[in-house]
């Protein structure tokens, strides 16, 4: 009778047990505005896969590369709303909403990857606070290789920008194509085949890993690496949603962000070398832009750079100082 017994009370025990739901598991979804081939989504990946696996799946973070789920500009409102949990963005295309956004994308105030993080450093502060206020946690950042000048001409002098159809992806390579008397045509990373396959751009400013990513060497011939400034991807994630995870949820979030900040960095400065060299493998003339060509695309850079502070205000101002000390 004790063995039925207990035989009924350990059969309860597992039917009871099954009955009880397992931890929730949390689900974000993250848009990307690159393919999935790209440095930044691939670090992204990593992340997202470090952060599954340190949870124990209880926080799966789902990728939608190449604007699938939204397109560039649609993803930091997306995050805002709460359409999606977290997602990655290019800061730059933020500079009409506050100048402080676009202080990486100010041509040649910058020139390097030690350049890239002084500048990071002096307005990380800036752009968390203004996200902040508006429901948004910044993870992490990572820049882009040096942006150099894309054209299918030879190009030896400002002079020769004159009429180009020339792709803008930022407020700052708008006004760049105007100053030179280009015609600038805004064109996302995720359109860049199609426009540069159907004539809408025929030049441009961008990062060789931009140049790999659309096979711009079947259109544009020639490269000039100016290593010009580098802008940043922020990956964001809503702060309601952020707020919900448990303690220990949220510090494996942020411990994985910080390795994917310092990853991507590195990955950045290899992604560098490695896609000005594809460039070259696939037929395109790679080099560095002439002695007159160089003089004069700096003296636009500070033209900007001084048209950008006149935006910016005191922030702007201590933004630079503080870059420059």
């Amino acid at each position: 009778m004790k063995f039925l017994l207990s035989l009924t009370a350990a059969v309860s025990a597992v039917v009871l047990g099954a009955a009880v739901p397992a931890l929730a598991q949390t689900k974000w979804d993250m848009p990307l505005g690159y393919p999935a081939t790209n440095f930044h989504t691939i670090n992204a990946q990593k992340f997202a896969d470090a952060v599954k696996a340190a949870t124990n799946g209880q926080l799966v973070i789902t990728l939608h590369p190449n604007a699938s789920l939204f397109k560039l500009p649609e993803i930091k409102r997306a995050v805002q709303t709460g359409q999606a949990q977290i997602g990655e963005i290019l800061g730059v295309l933020l500079e009409n909403e506050d100048p402080i956004f676009g202080a990486d994308g100010v041509p040649f105030l910058t020139g390097s990857y030690a350049d890239a993080k002084k500048l990071y450093a002096a307005q990380k502060p800036l752009v968390e606070k203004k996200l902040d206020a508006q429901g948004i946690k910044v993870l992490y950042a990572v820049a882009w290789p040096g942006q150099g000048f894309y054209a299918a001409k030879p190009m030896t002098s400002v002079k020769d920008m004159e009429g180009l159809k020339w792709r803008a992806y930022s407020p700052a390579t708008a006004r760049l194509g105007e100053l030179v008397k280009a015609q600038p045509v805004t064109v996302q990373s995720a359109e860049l085949s199609q426009a540069l396959s159907t004539g809408r751009v025929n030049a441009m400013a961008t990062s060789g890993a931009t140049g790999v990513d659309g096979k711009v060497w079947e259109q544009l011939k020639f490269f000039y690496d100016t290593e010009g400034w580098q802008p940043k991807n922020f990956v964001i994630v809503n702060k309601a949603a952020f707020d919900k995870l448990d303690k220990k949820t949220q510090d494996v979030v942020l411990a994985e962000a910080k390795k994917a900040e310092e990853a991507g960095w590195a990955a950045s400065q290899v992604i560098a070398k490695e896609t000005v060299a594809t460039l070259a493998k696939n037929g395109m003339t790679v080099g560095p832009p002439s002695a007159q060509f160089k003089q004069e695309l700096q003296a636009l850079g500070k033209t900007m750079t001084e048209e950008w502070l006149a935006k910016a205000g005191a922030d702007g101002k201590a933004l630079v100082d503080a870059y420059r000390k």
